[in-house]
């Protein structure tokens, strides 16, 4: 059997192929917009396990946890921010739970509000994000005799992006009245 002329390959088809695929490849870098970062680039959004978080962790400064995340895009700039619900590493108990907005690079996050403080000793439950809204759920306790792995105040909340900062809309209380 003898083959035709025109289906072997040579050096030269090859080349012609190499020489167009660097032509379109170098024709698409070239017309990517200026302000494309990856910071801005879609779906990427600052990861919460390479953030520094103000907590106190105590003495040994254990670890962070991250508990839950979400991303959006909250001020319309194009960057996606992430949500991150943390609290300190603990052997037993419940730690009480921060909520920060991370802004920046995907590899170098950085806080742009804190939306629920260590210090007030809550815990967050039921993270979510539609559009540019943040809601959660608040645990905390009526006294300091409830023990603290078993939260009996809940309020669920709801941060909205309004003039450039997060406003918090609080919900109802439940469990007596007692705000968290």
């Amino acid at each position: 059997m003898t083959e035709l002329p025109h289906t072997r390959s040579r050096a030269l088809h090859w080349l012609a192929t190499a020489a167009a695929l660097a032509a379109v490849l170098g024709g698409t870098a070239l017309l990517q917009p200026a302000t494309a970062t990856p910071a801005t680039a879609p779906g990427r959004a600052p990861d919460p396990e390479r953030a520094r978080y103000p907590l106190d962790c105590g003495p040994a400064e254990a670890g962070v946890d991250v508990l839950d995340k979400a991303a959006a895009d909250f001020d319309g700039d194009g960057a996606r921010e992430t949500v991150a619900v943390v609290r300190c590493q603990a052997r037993g108990g419940t730690p009480p739970s921060a909520v920060f907005v991370l802004t920046g690079a995907p590899g170098q996050p950085r806080i742009g509000a804190t939306l629920v403080e260590q210090r007030e000793g809550m815990s967050v439950d039921d993270l979510a994000v539609r559009g540019t809204a943040i809601s959660a759920t608040l645990l905390g306790y009526s006294s300091a005799d409830v023990p603290r792995c078993c939260p009996d105040k809940r309020r669920t909340v709801k941060w909205e992006w309004s003039q450039g900062k997060f406003a918090l809309r609080p919900g109802p209380v439940a469990g007596g009245g007692v705000s968290v």
